[in-house]
């Protein structure tokens, strides 16, 4: 197959699994949450996460091929077990990160004998 289509498909395959991705994303939000929470939704689809996988588009095309044979229920699985594991650590640290960021005193407002 000539690069030209082979990139075409890719993109397609992209294209679906982007798609599944974003339905699994809000769904488990949903299920978890209760809520809407697009900021959560977004960090979970974004192209800075995908790349922890790969190049972006691959991922995503891999993720559309394993949807398009064998359907919504497996690649829901699949996300589950291969990238939500990842998210989750990412989503720990990035808690912590920001815990000890807030809680965190400016040194130049500690008391004279804290410095």
């Amino acid at each position: 197959m000539p690069s030209d289509e082979r990139r075409e498909r890719l993109q397609q395959q992209a294209w679906i699994g982007d798609a599944v991705l974003t339905l699994f994303a809000r769904e488990k939000i949903i299920k978890e949450q209760d809520r809407v929470d697009a900021e959560l939704a977004s960090r979970m689809t974004s192209n800075r996460f995908l790349s922890a996988f790969g190049e972006p588009t691959a991922a995503e095309a891999a993720l559309g091929r394993i949807y398009q044979e064998h359907g919504l229920a497996y690649a829901f699985r699949w996300i589950e077990v291969e990238w939500m594991p990842l998210f989750e650590r990412q989503r720990e640290k990035r808690a912590r990160g920001s815990f000890a960021r807030r809680t965190r005193t400016p040194a130049g407002l500690l008391p004279e004998g804290n410095k």
